[in-house]
């Protein structure tokens, strides 16, 4: 979505109103049901301009433990300062690009900066609940349904050597 900012930076209003919505796509592994919704504003005080949206989509995938369904609602806030188009050196956008939107004549792209925030911030791993107790490691039946009854001793093997070492002396 490109913005249209240059009413503002022309003074001829201090607030912009931004509603939009992008295209679903994959993220961390969970499929995005709906549209990202985006709603917000681009607000100028005295020349500092900042933009501020909400951001919510519907998700779907399995639990990273027990692979039962998982859905959802997601939801954060993109916040960022506007800044045109050479105010910055290319070293203060390179440290802090996280915290501004660079104008471009006036017009601002956010579609990449806010696919990027989205997929750094959202879970990597979906769970059913915290203290999913996952599946068991030789059968795979879900431990939450009750004990499986399988032997999870792991002996470590390079200790066989002592062991059939004492059964011999017996």
């Amino acid at each position: 979505m490109k913005l249209d900012v240059r009413p503002m930076l022309r003074g001829e209003c201090d607030r912009i109103e931004v509603d939009f919505e992008l295209l679903p796509f994959e993220i961390n592994g969970a499929s995005i049901d709906s549209n990202v919704k985006v709603l917000g504003d681009i607000v100028d005080t005295a020349g500092y301009m900042r933009l501020s949206l909400s951001v919510s989509f519907d998700y779907s995938g399995e639990c990273a433990r027990c692979l039962t369904p998982v859905n959802g609602r997601y939801e954060t806030e993109f916040v960022r300062t506007v800044v045109s188009e050479g105010t910055l050196s290319e070293e203060q956008l390179e440290e802090d690009i996280d915290e501004y939107v660079v104008l471009e004549n006036g017009v601002m792209d956010i579609d990449e900066q806010l696919r990027e925030e989205l997929i750094l911030d959202f879970p990597m791993r979906l769970l059913c609940s915290e203290d999913c107790p996952g599946l068991c490691p030789k059968c795979g039946k879900p431990r939450r349904e009750g004990d499986c009854g399988c032997d999870l001793t792991e002996r470590d093997p390079r200790w066989d050597v002592l062991r059939n070492y004492f059964s011999e002396e017996k």
